[in-house]
């Protein structure tokens, strides 16, 4: 009876002993799953909204000479980066630094050249740059070719003059050529400069203004082009 007994002992506490297995295994289980690092967040997409000025029927002039334009270039800027770029001038101005949460749905280049066609666009008919590669067939038989505007962004950040106070700095360097048989003649170039105060030290504040500033400097691109005549 004693040997019986002995033996009944560890098969009655077996059901304990796995029951507090299971409960210790489940809770390094949970603890693991609360040591997980929390998966990053999504960097912010930003454009430049659309165009507010909307054109109507009247605004533009069929008489206006068509405009060939090419590609904006962006040789101070990386290379198909979509970052949105800041200074801080009173630190190190010579550095340009990228927002880890923020990003354009496009390369700066490309919003540019998107706004400069809506904007130019009001205006009179524009020509991708390809366009402009066939019609210079027509010149063998004289005919007029439309002239070619080319654009550089030489400067395109968010600058901060101090913690608090900041602005979106665009500079674009527009250069326009009439093309002949004999090639390219220089009618005109321009630098235009604008500087828009940033409504908050951030990001979205940052992007807002350059929005805005490139706006504002395809607007006065738009009418230097004007200014030159067909």
């Amino acid at each position: 009876m004693k040997n019986i007994a002995a033996c009944a002992h560890p098969t009655s506490a077996r059901p304990f002993f796995w029951k507090n297995l299971g409960a210790g295994v489940l809770a390094l289980v949970l603890a693991g799953c609360s040591a997980l690092p929390t998966p990053p967040s999504r960097p912010v997409m930003y454009d430049f909204g659309p165009l507010t000025a909307a054109p109507s029927p009247g605004d533009r002039a069929a008489s206006l000479q068509p405009l060939g334009l090419a590609e904006v270039e962006a040789p101070g800027l990386p290379d198909g980066s979509n970052a949105v770029l800041y200074r801080l001038a009173y630190a190190d101005a010579q550095q340009l630094r990228p927002y880890s949460q923020a990003r354009w749905s496009q390369p700066p280049a490309q919003l540019v050249q998107q706004r400069l066609r809506e904007q130019l666009g009001q205006r009179r008919a524009i020509l991708k740059a390809e366009d402009g590669a066939a019609l210079a067939r027509d010149a063998a038989r004289g005919g007029k070719l439309p002239p070619v505007l080319r654009v550089e962004i030489e400067e395109f950040s968010h600058v901060f003059t101090s913690a608090t106070d900041s602005a979106a700095v665009v500079r674009l360097r527009a250069t326009m050529v009439d093309l002949t048989r004999a090639g390219e003649t220089l009618r005109g170039q321009r630098v235009f400069a604008v500087r828009t105060p940033a409504r908050s030290a951030d990001a979205a504040g940052g992007v807002a203004a350059l929005a805005q500033a490139s706006t504002q400097a395809a607007r006065e691109l738009g009418d230097w082009v004007d200014s030159l005549g067909d």
